[in-house]
């Protein structure tokens, strides 16, 4: 069966999901309070015929199927709905209305594609063979909606066979119009950790009289350094990063105590594990050295995300039909920033890829997480075509 150009399609319904991009960018909100993005969602979606919607998943998160019932192979595309603790400096007509917060990671452009997605999907329906899962997820940034979403039937109801997500990406790696993916780890997986120095404190000018926990951390803090520079092989990827220092009240007074809190990461689910029990072996042992007990407190982040062999060579399949060969980026080099979308590709073959939204020329384009960021609406096209050739050629490949 030949299959239908979109463009046309996209290009119609194009204007009106700029629009709403820059609605949601105007009202962000942060992880588990996405109620009004949720409402703006539905308010879209419902307008689609026949189209199963579950909401509330996980306080705000939607999972809208098309065609639940076909017989073929069920896909799930994702977006991420939440915005970041920052206050908005890029001075837009369309900036974020709510002090404090702001859609600095792209999310607003991510639930654009994907409504768009489900828009276009909807008119093509006998071009579909099997059903078609949109999943809108709360609290992506540090609260693990992902999670929360499988928990709650996600990938259930029809049974989901592979998913797909995507992510802007602003580094010159990938052009505005063109499309990335990693073969394998993606994105790194995380952990947290919490160390407490308990020394004995005093007058500043008798340290011999102290267990002074301020200096035993500045220890531990350099000792850490040493998981990555002299533990971890040269061709594995990890970071340890102390971003917490706080200790004392005066500037002659040597404290009982002393905290520091930072982050972990690998793109080795071994390496992982293996920093975590470093850090705290190294932490231990150093404070012990010196004289002082210490505890330390490790909380599992988010999972190495991995990127499954099947589905990521369906990827590649359809993105070499959809994206300029000098704008795709096949076996693209990993990031060691985190996405919780490796919940999804803990139980079902899942490929996360990256959208390209810098333009040519362009060689400051400010950073995600940063306050001058914007999604940038000319790749809001690209992303539609992406999922809906991912939605309606999968079954063909799978």
């Amino acid at each position: 069966m030949k299959l239908k150009n979109l463009k046309p399609v996209i290009d119609q319904i194009l204007p009106s999901m700029i629009r709403f991009r820059r609605q949601l960018h105007e009202n962000p909100e942060l992880g588990f309070k996405e109620y009004e993005t949720s409402r703006r969602i539905l308010g879209q979606l419902k307008t689609i015929p026949d189209l199963q919607i579950r909401s509330n998943m996980a306080e705000t998160g939607i999972v809208a199927t098309i065609d639940p019932e076909k017989a073929g192979p069920c896909v799930a595309l994702r977006a991420d709905m939440d915005a970041l603790p920052i206050h908005e400096k890029t001075m837009r007509l369309y900036a974020s209305k709510t002090p404090g917060q702001m859609h600095a990671c792209g999310h607003d452009g991510h639930m654009a594609c994907l409504v768009g997605a489900a828009l276009v999907l909807s008119l093509i329906r006998d071009e579909i063979s099997g059903p078609v899962k949109f999943i809108f997820q709360p609290a992506e940034e540090s609260d693990g909606g992902a999670r929360r979403m499988c928990e709650e039937g996600a990938l259930e109801n029809p049974k989901v066979d592979a998913v797909f997500g995507l992510h802007s990406y602003h580094g010159s790696g990938i052009q505005l119009g063109g499309a990335g993916v990693c073969r394998g780890a993606a994105m790194a997986g995380s952990g947290n950790f919490k160390i407490v120095i308990k020394g004995r404190g005093g007058h500043a000018a008798y340290p011999h009289l102290c267990i002074d926990p301020v200096f035993i951390g500045m220890q531990v803090g350099n000792a850490l350094q040493s998981i990555v520079s002299r533990s971890t092989r040269p061709t594995e990827s990890a970071v340890v990063t102390v971003s917490k220092f706080h200790a004392g009240t005066g500037i002659n007074i040597i404290p009982d105590t002393a905290v520091l809190e930072g982050t972990f990461r690998s793109l080795s689910p071994k390496a992982l594990k293996r920093v975590a029990e470093q850090i705290r072996s190294i932490t231990l042992k150093t404070a012990e050295a010196f004289g002082a007990d210490s505890e330390v407190f490790i909380e599992e982040g988010y999972p190495v995300l991995i990127n499954h062999d099947r589905s990521t060579a369906i990827f590649e399949k359809i993105a070499v039909d959809v994206i300029p060969p000098p704008l795709l980026k096949l076996n693209f080099s990993p990031l060691m920033g985190c996405e919780d979308f490796a919940c999804y590709a803990e139980k079902v073959p899942g490929t996360f890829w990256f959208l390209g939204i810098r333009p040519p020329g362009v060689l400051n384009y400010p950073p995600c997480h940063h306050a001058t960021f914007d999604f940038n609406d000319d790749a809001i096209g690209v992303g539609i075509r992406m999922h809906c050739e991912i939605a309606r050629q999968f079954a063909r490949y799978w």
